[in-house]
């Protein structure tokens, strides 16, 4: 995608990360950001976890007792070999990126595992779902309880098997993909593939989307065991990786990544028109596997393709699609073709000039299509289940509170007004 400038979104965050990914030099990505070095765990303070888990390995009575039957030469091997696999476990899980800094984007997948499944609702695909749909404006207006399963160029059979990953939780009663990754029929690079993959907890989905994914240089056992890929971070860790070492940066709300920022769409280029407009069939396929999982599931599958200007959705595209839809029987939206309907304005609901919508657009298109779930596809309405008010009272509370972060960060406010004011001088 290309490069809009602006953090958090297809800008320097990911491409640093990928920066990262491709010459494991996270120092070089952060002064590509323009982000100043920060303090570095030092050797100690790892030294002082490993001693303290094997202190109160020798204080617990599992290892007395074991050499009281063994001998105590086994007692102290036994725990010699338990206290280096410790050690390892805790190396790894510090050398791992924590995503909780520049690419926010990569901890998206791994956030779904600590929610209450029971999800009505879930979005499956890239930036396009998670930056265009917030679910907490589904609760509030129609009581829809949804989720967002979206991460960074998620690649169309990453989404089934992340479909077939859900399956193990919950069976939704709609399940929404973004038809842009369709473009895409091989990996494209390690450092997405990554963003997707390693948030996935271990089942046979995330194995069979790892050996699905895998570019030719890549190894399977680098996913198995991360520290292999990420040894030579050392050098790199900040105060991020230790303060996240047991716990996970809450940045999103039910998979929506909000931004408030305001960049007006310019004016899109087609760009350089692609050789051939045909999507290719390894990605007929796995839409082929989706439309017949949720068929034998008794899921509703809704296509759409999300509001965003660029990457150039294509006409030829479009009529692939519209094509698939009609002859499966499936439910296809464009976005981009309900500008009205949706009230969506690029001067004003875009936060990097048309590639991905703010809160405000991802506000708009969410009242939109929530009317269309909760009337023509029958989702309930389930706010009078005290439970789930529950969960979702502390839910908006989180995502009320980021909305006024925000907005006192970018001074929102104070533009809106005096856009507001401009746009009344201009009808007068």
């Amino acid at each position: 995608m290309k490069n809009s400038g602006v953090i958090g979104g297809w800008g320097p965050g990911i491409k640093s990360y990928i920066l990262l990914i491709k010459t494991s030099n996270a120092a070089a990505g952060q002064a590509h950001m323009g982000v100043p070095p920060r303090r570095k765990p030092q050797i100690s303070d790892i030294t002082r976890l490993i001693s303290g888990m094997r202190e109160r390995l020798s204080r617990s009575g599992l290892f007395r007792k074991y050499g009281q039957k063994r001998g105590m030469k086994g007692g102290r091997l036994c725990l010699s070999v338990l206290t280096v696999l410790v050690s390892l476990w805790l190396l790894q899980r510090l050398l791992v990126p924590k995503y909780a800094d520049a690419v926010a984007e990569g901890a998206l997948i791994a956030a779904y595992y600590e929610e209450e499944k029971d999800f009505d609702v879930i979005f499956f695909g890239d930036c396009e779902v998670y930056e265009s749909f917030s679910p907490a404006v589904l609760w509030e207006e129609y009581g829809i309880n949804s989720y967002i399963r979206g991460s960074a160029q998620q690649y169309i059979w990453q989404s089934y098997y992340l479909l077939e990953d859900t399956l193990r939780y919950e069976t939704p009663k709609v399940a929404v993909f973004n038809v842009l990754s369709l473009r895409y029929s091989e990996a494209q690079r390690e450092a997405y593939n990554r963003m997707t993959l390693e948030g996935m907890e271990w089942s046979l989905p995330k194995i069979k989307s790892i050996l699905a994914s895998m570019k030719e240089e890549e190894h399977f056992l680098d996913y198995v065991f991360p520290i292999l890929r990420y040894h030579s971070r050392w050098s790199e860790l900040t105060d991020s990786d230790l303060r996240y070492l047991f716990d996970r940066k809450q940045v999103f709300h039910n998979g929506y990544y909000m931004h408030v920022e305001i960049r007006a769409a310019r004016d899109i280029s087609p760009g350089k028109p692609p050789g051939n407009y045909r999507f290719g069939p390894r990605a007929w396929k796995y839409l082929d596997k989706m439309a017949a999982l949720c068929e034998e599931k008794g899921i509703e599958l809704v296509l759409i393709k999300a509001p965003s200007l660029s990457p150039f959705w294509y006409r030829e595209w479009e009529e692939q699609v519209e094509a698939y839809a009609a002859a499966h029987g499936l439910r296809y939206i464009n976005f981009l073709e309900r500008q009205e309907e949706t009230g969506i304005d690029y001067a004003v609901d875009t936060y990097d000039r048309g590639l991905h919508l703010n809160l405000s657009g991802a506000e708009k298109l969410s009242r939109y299509f929530g009317g269309i779930l909760s009337r023509d596809l029958g989702v309930s309405d389930r706010r009078g289940e005290a439970h789930l008010q529950e969960i979702w009272q502390e839910k908006l509370a989180a995502y009320e509170a980021e909305k006024r972060r925000q907005y006192g960060q970018y001074g929102i406010h104070l533009y809106r007004e005096q856009l507001k004011h401009r746009q009344t001088e201009e009808d007068m």
